[in-house]
Parts: C-alpha cells; structure tokens; sequence
C-alpha cells in the first residue's frame, strides 16, 4: 500500500544501489541460483533469467552459501555486502540437508533452498514444509512490493543450512512510516537535563560526587514535535538521510512493517512476522547488535566506541555499581520500555538507602538496648519460679529459664523502635511512589513519551490464528479475527475457578508445612536432650521455612506455565489485554504463594490455641502457640529464609541460564559453521548465537514481590530493606550484562510508564499501612507494655507474672503450672484483656487514619508533575506550533516577534540556554 506513486522508479534506485560486481568467477553447478549471489534480485530479473528453466516456485532471494571450502569475506559491520545500506531486521530459518534414501525406489531430490522435495511420497511433515516455504517465498515478495530492500546469507554444512535474510529500509519508506508511526522529530536543541536528584543535591553542597561519570556520546536533548514529511525542511538535520533516523527508530518502523506484512490468506489473518515465528516458518527475527561488547585490544578513544561497547563499559560490568546508569544511552540502544524498567529499578534502589540505614540503625539500637530489657531480665533470674504446662500431650512441664536466650533475642525484633521503622516504611513506600510519578513524568517528557497513547493494537498472532470468525473492527473499519465476548467471559470465569483451586492447594501446603512444623517441635521435646528441648521451635520453624520455600518455588513454576495456558485459552485480543491479564494471574497467585505463610504467622498463629483441659486441635493435633520469644521473631525468621533465599536462588539463576542456553546456541551453530571457521563470525551469526529476549515480567514480579516483603512485614524485619539494598545492587547490573552481553538485541518499544505494576505497588503500599497497624496492635507486645505502664509500672517490673496465667482448677496433670495468657483460674478472660482489646483496635483506627490523611496531603503537595517541567511542556508546544504551521507567512510573523529579546518564547540562543538552566 506504500510507495504506489513512482514505484518504478524507487525499485530502479534499490537495484542500482544492490547492482554488485558482476565480474567475478562463473558460478558453478553448485552455486545457489544463476545470478550473481549475495544481493536482493527482484523477481522480474529472477523469472526473466529462468525462462528456460522450471522453477517458478523457487524463493526469489539469492545469497551466497558459505561452506568449510569457501573463502573468507571481509567484515564490514551492520551492512549489506555494498557496505553501504544498513541492515534494521534479520530474519533466520533452519533448513535441513537429507540424503537420498535407497530401498524401495524412494528418493527425494534437495533443492537450490536447500529445502527436500519427496518425489514418490507426500507425508504430512513434507507438505508442512512445503508450505512453510510457501509462506515465506510469499511474505518476502509482499515485502519488497513495499519497498523494503533485501539481502541473503547461507551458512551451511551436509546435515543443515542456516539462512539469514537482511533487510533494510530505504529513505522513503522509513519517511513515510515514520509520519504513520507518529515518530518525534527535533525542532531545537536543548542543554542536557540533570536526571539524578542526588547529583544536584551534592553540586549545591560542593561536595564531590563519586557516583558521576563522564559517559561519551550522550544522545542529544531537543524539542520536539510529531513528524511530518510536508515539514522536514523544518526540522533538524533532515538533509543527512544516513543518520537522521537512529537505529532504533529504524528498528521500529521495519518491525512495524514486519507486523503487518501478509504471507498467506487475509481471511484466515495469515499477517505478521510474528506469527510466522510461532508457526516455524522463522526460527528467529532480531535487530543487530550495533557490534561486539567487548573493548578492542588496542587503544581507543571513548568518542570511537559503538553503543554497546559505551553500555558495556560504563554500566554492565560489576566495577560499575556504585554509578549512576546511563539513562539516555540504555533508552537510545534498547527503547523506552526497556528503559524505563532500569530508570525504575534504580531509583527504587535509591529510595532503598535511606530506609536500609534507618532499619539498621532501628536494629542496631534494639541490640543496644537489649541489656535494659526488663522483662528478659525477670526471665533470665527466674528459676524455677514459672513452671509452664506442657507444650503437647506426652510432653513435660518446663522452667520459663530455659527461654532466657530467645526472649533476648525476640527484643531485637519487638520492642519501641520497630513501631517507629513501621511508621516510617509506611510514609516512605507512598512518598517513593509519589516522587516516582514525578521521575516518571519527567523521562517520558525527555524520551519523547509524554503524549505516547498505544495506537489501536492489531491482534495477537494466536488470537488471529484461533479465532472462530472475522469481524469488522468499530475503530478502525477492517475486518480483522473476532471472539465472542460471551465466549471469552465464560472461558474467564472457569478459569478464576482454576484459580480458586490452585489457591486452596496453597492452602492445604500452608496446613502440610504447619503439621510438619508440629511434628519436629514433639519430636525435638523426645529426644530430651536440654539443648533441642529449648530450641525446638526454633529448628522446627526454620526447617519448616526452608520446606515452604521449596514448595513455594516449585508451585510458582507450575502456577506461572498453568496461568500462560488459562490467559491464551481465554482469548484475548490484543497484546496489552493479554499481558495484563497473565500479570493478574500470577501475581494473585505469586501474592498468596509467598505471603500466606508469613501471614499465618503474623495474625494467626497462637490465636486459637485454648488453655489447659480446653486445647483448640486441627486434625488431632494442638493448634500451634508462638515460639519463646514470640512470634515475631519467628516472622523475622520466614521473612529472612523466604526472601533472600528466593533472591539468592534468582540470582544464581539468572546468572547461570543465560549463560547455558547461549553455550548450547553456540555449540548448535558450531557443528554447521564446523570446527574449523573458514571466516570471522559474521554480526548476524554471533547475534543469533545470543539467547532470545525473554521480556521484563520475571523481573518486575520479582521486584514487586521484594516491595511487599519490605513494606507489609517491615514491622517484623527491619533488615530487610538492607537485604533488599543488597540484592538491588546485583540485580541492576545482573540484568545489565543479560541485556547487552547474552540477550538478542530486542525490538525497541515506546511506553510511558511502566503499566499495570505502578497500581500493583500503590496496591502493596495501601495494604501495608493496615498490616503494620495489625501487626503492632495484635502481634507485637507494644502495645501489653504500654498499658501495664501506664496502669501499673513504668520500669515493667513484674509484667512477665502479669501476662502469665494459672491453670484451671479441673487441670490435674499439671497443677498451678502456668501459660501466657489474660484469663483467670476459669480460663475465662481478665478485664485487663478488654481494656486491651480496645486499645489494640483504637490504635488501629488512629494509625491507619493518621497515616492515610499523611499520605493524602503529600499526594496533594507533591504535584505529579514539576513546575520546571509543565515550563518545557509549553515551550515545546510553542515551538511545534511555529514548526507545523501551516500558513508561512504566519510563521514567519511569529518568528519575527519571537526576535524581540524581551518577548516571551524567543528562540533565540540566549533565551534558549536560560530556558535549559530552569530545568
């Protein structure tokens, strides 16, 4: 549908520009095809110079096959034999070499493609493949009908032929596409924007910054407007057509192309290369890499290194850690989305600092002051004082002594500072989430995203190949795959049945792994040995953490495969419906996989135990009582096994994987290529040796799950965003290596923040004001202390005989031992367990609404978008006003007012260097 106007013309350019040396040695028996290989023959040519031959299904792409036997050719970077037209997309198909098959007069005959034709036999595999080239053959010539320019490569051996085909876009097209697309284009420069609040901070106090570095070739900053090909004379640096379009915009507007491009039957939504990928035709479609990461041996200046090496160098390696990311250049080499997921994982890594030294320094204090402990201390000195009844049926009376060590320990993580640092989280998680609104506004204004609405999706592959009918699309008029919604909302509400059941089995685990922990305690108690007598709960709930994180792992993988089946079997139609429905899908489950047992212990477990002669049972055992030292510490303790072990075990995973699966491409490639390369690896070669992009799900589920751990439990794990610090800092530059070093280099998309996981952590960031005002008020032994200070001793002397209790009369096993418990010789509750009860849902009440109007008012103080910000806004809508006018003679006006220095907008360069410095 493009380029109809003077298409002849714009194919005799493409054709002269790919017109290789003709004069080369004659091609042989063996060659591929009878033309000068290695560039794009346009199909006239092709069947002009094969009128004497039969062959008129034959691909009509040439290229040269390099074999053990051929010559070396030299390296000329991302371009195509000419060494002047850039190569923006690579598509690669495998092919294997069979043999003839002697015996019952079978044979099949390999053609000039490479490709097997049965003679004799016509199985179900052979058409498969007939078809598939079918489809290619047909995709490429719709492709160069478009106008695209292409070039193809073979690497070959006896058992299997790799051929990768290189496609280029020539200036109109990318024009053209480029008005469709919406592209920005430069209308002025601006001075470079500062993106590091710290950095600005640190200039004004005059103190040297160790985080900031000079990276060279920084993409410049400009306004800029929406393209438009009626105005390039307008715009800046139109003249220079090799450079005006950076590669990733080249990238876009050749995969757009890709996308939409038709292989086989409209009606049966046969379009895009995407599909053909999932129905094999294509083993891989990628961007090149803009050369190898890796630093030259010999010396260099910074200004001559490519891209990657830039990115390579100054943000992937590990020595790089404590540097500010290069924001700009991952945006210019990856996009925005990708972008926009390291712009957040760094600043929230940022936030993490302050909270890392206020919890350390709140557990800190706590061991500080554990020496001052009066009730440790009644417990300690104790004796044999309390006798405690038994902690099961064919256990023993015990000394409350024997505690002394764990009810030291519990200070650490319950006592005064910890209700502060829960305070404290809650105001820093909605403050961070504030300012990232702010950070987010600016970068899509600076990258050019500000105005970016996701144009009306074309359908998903597998929905356009499943779906029943074709419907006409109210939007956009075409008839395109349709799906009952009727259908889809019954297919939806099963599946949240699924769910729903996958949930209780999260449930019947929660109750295996509390049973388990039970058993370990009893049996711990018979071995009688003093030391696991008094650490019995301890092993127990450690070993049984380390069980659940195992069944946590393994019901997350199975979970996550099972939500990709459900969300593709509902049938959702465009891509972004389908995302946000699998996020919601695994992160339900994922939230109730992780947490359930954290939650169990924070708010249910000792709340139903009974006391003496009345135990409450759960399948005939005792319902479980919280540890010695209470159960905060043991939530401390889950929190600890489950978080950094999952993100030890993520680590270890993302480093080690990545690293298999491209030895594993690698070594693939080398059994065609053989053990003795004849040529220096080609860029296409090496890039499909690469692992394929895997996507930034993974690594915001796991982000977002370490911000619950960090907000909803923080009451209990001070540390814990020291660990998360500690994880961040590996995690930024793990994903950094993945991205530059191992993955393919993904297709560059624009977006304007990062979707639907911004409203999962305002979610956590609610929920977890009302956990902590829970976790004080029920869990922690705040707010006991408080009262009993307040009613009865201000130093806590004898509070640990208050909160015990005697057991009832009709108890005869134990007489007169003792439990922890406010109710009196009938078991029957104390009026101090009232008082308390009342306190404990009044602090509620006050925390959660003191808290929440806190956050409300800095919501309403801290605007989402900076005033300096909303100045450039209108500056740039100033500039694209004059630059899209459509009336010169108005333009010319505006210009000449805007010449006068004291009239506000001047463009002048003065004007334009105080207007930089605002920001």
């Amino acid at each position: 549908m493009m380029l109809r106007k003077g298409s002849e013309q714009l194919r005799g350019d493409r054709e002269v520009l790919l017109d290789l040396d003709t004069r080369t040695e004659a091609q042989t028996t063996d060659s591929y095809g009878s033309l000068q290989n290695g560039g794009f023959i346009p199909p006239r040519y092709f069947f002009a110079a094969n009128a004497d031959e039969d062959t008129g299904g034959d691909d009509p792409i040439y290229a040269h096959c390099y074999t053990k036997s051929d010559q070396p050719v030299s390296q000329l970077g991302n371009y195509f034999r000419d060494g002047r037209t850039k190569i923006d997309f690579v598509l690669v198909w495998e092919v294997r070499s069979r043999r003839k098959r002697r015996g019952k007069g079978k044979y099949e005959v390999t053609t000039e493609e490479g490709e097997t034709v049965p003679t004799e036999e016509n199985s179900r595999s052979e058409r498969r493949k007939a078809q598939l080239a079918q489809w290619r053959e047909k995709f490429v010539q719709n492709l160069e009908s478009v106008g695209l320019v292409m070039e193809k490569e073979e690497t070959a051996n006896e058992k299997k032929t790799i051929h990768f085909l290189k496609i280029s876009a020539p200036w109109d097209v990318l024009v053209c596409y480029a008005e469709e697309l919406c592209l920005r284009a430069p209308l002025q420069a601006q001075p470079h924007l500062d993106l590091n609040t710290s950095s600005r901070v640190l200039s004004r106090l005059c103190i040297p910054n160790a985080m900031m570095e000079s990276v060279p070739n920084r993409p410049l900053d400009y306004y800029t407007c929406a393209f438009r090909k009626s105005k390039m004379s307008r715009f800046l640096g139109c003249g220079d057509h090799g450079t005006y379009f950076s590669n990733t915009q080249r990238h876009r507007v050749v995969y757009e192309i890709l996308s939409r491009t038709v292989y086989g039957k409209r009606k049966r939504a046969e379009v895009g290369v995407d599909r053909l990928v999932n129905e094999g035709a294509y083993t891989a479609a990628f961007p090149l890499h803009e050369g190898p990461f890796q630093l030259p041996k010999y010396e260099i200046r910074p200004e001559e290194l490519n891209q990657r090496q830039v990115l390579y160098h100054y943000w992937a390696r590990w020595c790089k850690w404590y540097k500010y990311q290069p924001l700009d250049h991952i945006r210019e080499y990856f996009g925005e989305k990708i972008a926009l997921y390291f712009a957040w994982l760094g600043f929230y890594t940022a936030w993490l600092l302050p909270a890392a030294v206020v919890g350390t320094l709140i557990f800190v204090s706590g061991v500080m002051s554990m020496g001052n402990n009066t009730p440790a201390k009644e417990i300690c000195s104790s004796g044999a004082s309390y006798q405690m009844c038994p902690l099961c049926k064919t256990c023993q009376a015990w000394n409350m002594s024997e505690i002394c060590t764990m009810a030291k320990l519990g200070y650490l993580f319950d006592h005064p500072g910890t209700v502060f640092f829960s305070v404290f989280m809650s105001f820093w998680a909605v403050t961070f989430l504030e300012y990232w609104k702010r950070k987010m506004a600016t970068l899509a204004h600076h990258w050019d995203c500000m105005d970016f609405h996701e144009e009306e999706e074309r359908p998903r592959p597998e929905f356009a190949a499943m779906a029943p009918t074709m419907e006409q699309n109210p939007v956009t008029g075409v008839k395109e795959p349709y799906f009952p919604e009727k259908t889809r909302l019954s297919r939806m509400f099963t599946g949240s049945m699924v769910i729903i059941m996958m949930l209780c089995v999260v449930m019947i685990f929660l109750v295996t792994v509390v049973m388990c922990r039970g058993i370990i305690s009893v049996m711990m108690f018979h071995t009688g040995s003093p030391v696991l007598r008094t650490e019995a709960g301890t092993i127990a709930n450690i070993s049984s953490s380390i069980v659940n994180l195992g069944l946590i792992l393994l019901m997350g993988r199975v979970y996550t495969a099972l939500a990709e089946q459900l969300t593709k079997w509902e049938m959702h139609r465009t891509q972004t419906q389908y995302d946000n429905a699998f996020i919601f899908k695994v992160f339900i489950f994922q939230f109730v996989n992780f947490y359930s047992s954290p939650f169990y212990v924070a708010f249910f477990k000792g709340r139903f135990v009974g006391y003496p002669s009345n135990y409450g049972t759960l399948f005939g055992m005792r319902n479980e009582d919280c540890g010695p030292g209470g159960c905060l510490i043991e939530l401390a303790e889950q929190l600890f096994i489950i978080m950094v072990g999952k993100q030890l075990i993520n680590n270890i995973q993302e480093f080690i994987i990545p690293k298999v699966k491209a030895w594993h491409q690698k070594r693939t490639l080398a059994k065609v290529i053989g053990s003795k390369v004849s040529h220096e690896p080609r860029r296409w070669e090496e890039d499909y040796q690469l692992v394929e992009c895997e996507g930034l799900f993974e690594e915001y589920l796991e982000m977002v799950l370490q911000f619950g751990f960090i907000t909803i439990f923080v009451a209990a794990f001070p540390l814990a965003p020291l660990f998360a610090l500690l994880n961040n800092w590996v995690e930024i530059r793990l994903d950094a290596h993945k991205f530059v070093c191992e993955y393919r280099r993904p297709v560059a998309e624009r977006a304007q923040n990062i979707g639907v996981w911004f409203n999962i952590l305002e979610a956590l960031s609610h929920l977890s004001v009302i956990a902590n005002a829970f976790l004080i008020a029920f869990t922690s032994d705040f707010l006991p202390r408080l009262l009993y200070q307040y009613k009865f001793d201000n130093d806590l002397n004898g509070y640990v005989n208050f909160t015990l209790a005697y057991a009832p009369l009709n108890y005869t096993e134990y007489p007169m031992c003792r439990y922890k418990a406010f109710r009196d010789n009938n078991g029957s509750y104390t009026l101090f367990y009232w008082e308390l009860l009342a306190v404990r849902l009044g602090f509620i009440i006050a925390f959660e609404h003191v808290v929440f109007f806190v956050l409300r008012a800095i919501d309403w103080i801290v605007p989402d978008v900076p005033e300096s910000l909303e100045l450039k806004i209108k500056r740039e809508r100033f500039l694209a006003k004059q630059a899209l006018a459509e009336n010169q003679e108005a333009l010319l006006v505006s210009r000449g007012r805007g010449a006068n220095p004291e009239t506000p907008g001047t463009s002048s360069p003065a004007s334009d260097a105080s207007f930089g410095n605002m920001s």
